[in-house]
């Protein structure tokens, strides 16, 4: 699910607003360029989640007796099929 600008802006801004709260980062100049930086990470993220979810559901529309999307059953491989996707692309 991609984020719309303004939400992944806010959290660019809450994640640095708490890493100087924390003092792990102090407020520098440089702040749009780390707030830059942050959202480049999170829309990738987000890209490679939905990567995920399209590969797994490839893969649960090929299996022979398909399940319905919103099953049990359908959920179960879907949260089985996610996991190991994410494993394998070294995301966990």
């Amino acid at each position: 699910m991609m984020l719309s600008d303004d939400k992944i802006r806010h959290l660019t801004h809450l994640i640095c607003k708490g890493l100087i709260e924390k003092n792990i980062l102090t407020p520098i100049e440089g702040e749009e360029k780390l707030r830059k930086a942050i959202k480049r990470i999170l829309i990738d993220e987000l890209r490679v989640g939905e990567d995920i979810d399209i590969t797994v559901r490839e893969k649960i529309q090929s299996l022979s007796k398909k399940p319905f999307e919103g099953s049990m059953e359908w959920e179960v491989l879907y949260k089985k099929y996610f996991s190991e996707e994410e494993s394998r692309r070294g995301r966990k």
